[in-house]
């Protein structure tokens, strides 16, 4: 089958604040891939860290890189060895492809992989664009009653589902989220969706604070201004004991420190947010007090069970604030995305009438 001809309009990121609505040709699905026709992409941090300082860490635009990561859209061709998908198909796109044959992919660890290629990370391209092609085995059906956005939204939730799991949260526990930005309140719904008995949510905005109010948490706290020991005997004194887990959502040091101050002795903290490459952290607290501290990245075999959250409805993302703007206004839409007042920004890749 001929691949779709015709516009293929793609939000193309060039340098640091030089992102270029451009016109890509239409790529071929290979054997085992899909060509989709994208639907929705969320705006996701990254992305707009990207125009605005050309890299994170290590990963710099050298060339040119079409962003967006958080994605659905609509199966427009399938691959010759594909089974199980049919033109038609509404799916999520999850959005790395590994290598599947490094010691990190045969245990479950593909996150880690280093051969890892995944959409808008350098120099690999992402999904802002009419259509795009990926690994069908990294693609999942939505249910009829599941909506494009929220298929979009299964990429940060799997974050959320992947923090919950590594924190070893379990059923009664009292948890703490640093941070109440999109991470933080998806982390908090998994949360209580695992059966956290109490979560308390900490940041400095009081709109945000609010929003996770209203979506489940049980206490907030805004930090803003307050000494770590003053946070800490805040957030210990609403919850009536050290939280078990706690999930640092922020990246900032002072935030981090309150975490390890917080959480109960042999508790865990999980690193979520990225900040500095090096914060001063008290470590003799955290071995003295057998606070284990982890890291995430990404997420492995965290969609489906995101998937079954809110398919299911035991997360319930509709309450969540949201912004909409079509592929030609991509600009318009990352200045949105530095804003607090939504929790995410809709791109809706879908070529006008």
């Amino acid at each position: 089958m001929a691949p779709p001809q015709g516009d293929n309009l793609s939000a193309v990121l060039h340098a640091k604040d030089d992102l270029r609505m451009e016109q890509k040709p239409i790529p071929s699905p290979g054997p085992k891939q899909l060509l989709v026709k994208i639907h929705t992409v969320g705006i996701c941090g990254s992305d707009v860290h990207y125009w605005t300082h050309g890299a994170i860490g290590p990963f710099v635009v050298k060339a040119p890189m079409v962003v967006g990561h958080e994605t659905s859209g609509i199966v427009a061709e399938v691959g010759s060895d594909v089974q199980g998908f049919s033109v038609g198909d509404r799916i999520a796109l999850e959005p790395g492809s590994p290598c599947r044959g490094c010691e990190h992919c045969k245990i479950g660890q593909y996150n880690l992989c280093p051969e890892m290629r995944f959409f808008a990370t350098p120099p690999i391209d992402g999904t802002l664009t009419r259509y795009a092609v990926h690994d069908a085995d990294f693609c999942f059906k939505l249910p009829d009653h599941v909506t494009f956005e929220e298929g979009a939204l299964l990429e940060p939730l799997s974050v959320a589902v992947h923090t919950v799991k590594r924190s070893g949260l379990r059923i009664g526990q009292k948890a703490l989220i640093l941070g109440s930005g999109p991470i933080g309140i998806l982390t908090l719904l998994t949360a209580k969706a695992a059966g956290a008995s109490e979560v308390l949510v900490t940041d400095i905005d009081d709109g945000r604070l609010a929003l996770a109010k209203k979506l489940g948490a049980d206490h907030v706290v805004n930090v803003r201004g307050k000494s770590v020991d003053s946070a800490k005997q805040e957030i210990i004194s609403l919850l009536r004991q050290r939280p078990h887990v706690s999930m640092e959502c922020t990246g900032v040091a002072t935030s981090i420190e309150t975490a390890i101050n917080a959480t109960v002795s042999g508790g865990c903290i999980v690193l979520v947010g990225l900040g500095a490459d090096r914060v001063e952290l008290p470590m003799v607290e955290a071995a003295t007090r057998e606070i284990d501290i982890r890291g995430i990245f990404r997420y492995a075999n965290c969609y489906p069970t995101a998937l079954e959250l809110v398919a299911s409805k035991r997360v319930d993302l509709t309450p969540l604030t949201r912004a909409h703007y079509t592929l030609e206004e991509t600009e318009e839409a990352f200045k949105r995305a530095q804003k607090a007042d939504v929790i995410k920004v809709f791109i809706n890749c879908e070529k006008k009438a």
